[in-house]
């Protein structure tokens, strides 16, 4: 197990920016607006040559009951659980308020040790405050300028020998593990070691807000990880999760809730959507999550369309399936739908399930790996090219001002998703219906369903161009 360093505080200290600034890259979102974190975050700190776990958490604030704050308060608890060493941040500039009282008295009761750190000590305005922190009863505090990177060294300084006893001890336990044997269950003599050198599989959960986008990941990995609730808008961050199933390695984000352009004007909103689509990016097989009462609005048609312009591979999950009395009749309304309306990705998987009650979650995965696999397929060139004879034969291309398109030969130049490159000498002459009827007799012909298909035409050079004409 790696050193976790968990960074508490009340809202608007700048836990958020200290967990950027020892990740290397802006993960989290920042913003002036308190409360923009609601969901704890994992990232790998980096401070010199020291490596560890940082966690970024929720504002801690006083909160009971099931109101949104409470369960935010929740998930930093067990951050908090969780951690080797907890790092309370206070705004030296603000000074000590009642709330960082209120918690460095909680913080006292916890299993890990507590540091306590002053930040946005840059500048003379914070002197005071840094003075004042001694009150709170946690020691000498540490000088940080989270935003400009100052107080980093004391910060190195503190986590050595924490960080050195943790890799210590995994020593020690390794070598004790092998002096006696292991344990039984760690070798299988029928069956050889295999080192596991397949990257992860990415997967991106998007939709709307109220999805259950979050509730799908908690059931998926089978623990409260994300926020959920009631209300619209709960996620912000696209919050990745490491997971395994059926022995593969799977990262999850889940991600914030995507509204038509028109209705994002806040600059938070903004950012979350940037995030989101960040996400989709990185993303090799997106799940888009609509509500099986209020399905395929404009939205979800533009956030297909996205995924396929980002040339990602795209599963519908259909939520809250429970609630639907006629289920084959809206199936059978939304598999319509779907191909009408979305015609450059036709035979895209519908999964329908509850993301509240599990049922019908089983569906998800071997779909999302089916759809996978195809979108990493590649098609050899002699298939291609006795495939192509055969759809010029039954449909050339149509002449360009009296002129024949010759359609030379085919190949897959790529895979993720599979692009092909087709070779003609009057390549920029063939129309674009054209293309979209090779690109639909190519997913029938080689069972390309439900991913991206990329269709570029290639000029062939003429190899006699370069001769003087004769007269």
């Amino acid at each position: 197990m790696s050193f976790k360093l968990a960074i508490v505080g009340r809202p608007n200290v700048g836990k958020s920016t200290l967990f950027n600034r020892l990740v290397g890259r802006k993960l989290a979102l920042v913003d002036d607006t308190p409360g923009v974190t609601r969901d704890r975050r994992e990232g790998e700190g980096r401070l010199g040559e020291l490596e560890f776990t940082v966690i970024d958490t929720a504002g801690l604030e006083e909160a009971k009951g099931d109101v949104l704050e409470a369960r935010m308060r929740q998930q930093t608890d067990l951050a908090i659980a969780d951690a080797d060493l907890c790092l309370l941040l206070i705004d030296a500039r603000a000074g000590v308020t009642p709330l960082d009282r209120h918690f460095a008295q909680i913080l006292r009761r916890a299993d890990a040790p507590v540091v306590l750190a002053a930040n946005k000590c840059e500048g003379n305005a914070a002197h005071a405050g840094l003075t004042e922190a001694y009150e709170l009863g946690l020691g000498e505090p540490l000088p940080l300028s989270a935003e400009h990177g100052q107080g980093l060294d004391l910060l190195y300084d503190l986590l050595q020998p924490l960080v050195q006893a943790v890799d210590r001890d995994e020593i020690s336990e390794t070598i004790r593990e092998e002096a006696e044997g292991g344990e039984e269950d760690d070798f299988d003599a029928e069956t050889p070691y295999e080192p596991d050198l397949e990257a992860p599989l990415r997967i991106a959960v998007v939709g709307r807000p109220n999805a259950g986008k979050s509730t799908l990941v908690n059931q998926l990995i089978g623990e409260d990880r994300m926020l959920t609730g009631p209300e619209a808008g709960i996620t912000r961050d696209a919050i990745s999760v490491e997971w395994e199933w059926r022995g593969r390695r799977v990262k999850l984000f889940d991600t914030a809730g995507l509204r038509r352009r028109a209705r994002v004007t806040e600059k938070l909103e903004k950012l979350s959507v940037a995030d989101t689509l960040r996400a989709i990016r990185f993303a090799e097989v997106v799940v888009l999550m609509i509500d099986a009462t209020i399905p395929f609005e404009k939205q979800d048609l533009h956030i297909a369309d996205l995924v396929e312009q980002e040339g990602r591979s795209l599963v519908v999950a259909v939520n809250k399936w429970d609630l639907i009395e006629d289920g084959q009749e809206v199936m059978r309304d939304l598999t319509e739908k779907l191909g009408r309306l979305l015609p450059q990705i036709r035979g895209v998987p519908i999964v329908t399930f509850s993301a509240l009650t599990g049922k019908g979650i089983d569906k998800l995965m071997p779909r999302i790996e089916e759809v996978h696999t195809v979108w990493n397929s590649r098609i050899s060139t002699g298939k291609l090219n006795r495939w192509l004879e055969a759809m010029v034969s039954r449909h050339p291309p149509p002449a360009v001002n009296g002129r024949h398109v010759s359609l030379k030969y085919i190949t897959q130049v790529k895979s993720r998703p599979p692009t092909f490159a087709v070779f003609s000498s009057r390549a920029e002459e063939v129309p674009p219906a054209y293309k979209r009827y090779l690109v639909n007799g190519l997913r029938e012909a080689f069972n390309v369903p439900g991913v991206p298909i990329r269709i570029f035409m290639r000029k062939t050079k003429n190899p006699y161009a370069h001769r003087a004409k004769k007269r």
